[in-house]
């Protein structure tokens, strides 16, 4: 199990990101969160297995809105949650 803090940049807000990542993420079994930020960036805190975040991940890149353009990444401490949710 691994827990990592994300922040997309591009075209990730108005494109239904979020809806596509909770929806995701709750089908693959992950826990976190993902919230829109003020500078149009997104933010997200997923935990679970690599192979899983990875798939979420892959999943976001292929939307057809979505334009990632650049992520950054670094690793947490797990925590104790029991699903994905959208953070206000």
């Amino acid at each position: 199990m691994v827990r990592r803090h994300i922040f997309f940049y591009g075209r990730v807000q108005g494109v239904g990101f979020r809806w596509h990542a909770v929806s995701k993420a709750r089908l693959l079994g992950l826990t976190g969160w993902v919230r829109n930020l003020p500078d149009g960036s997104v933010e997200m805190e997923v935990q679970g297995t690599q192979t899983r975040i990875g798939e979420l991940l892959g999943y976001l890149y292929e939307q057809r809105y979505i334009r990632i353009e650049d992520i950054k990444s670094e690793d947490m401490e797990l925590k104790e949650e029991s699903s994905f949710r959208e953070r206000w």
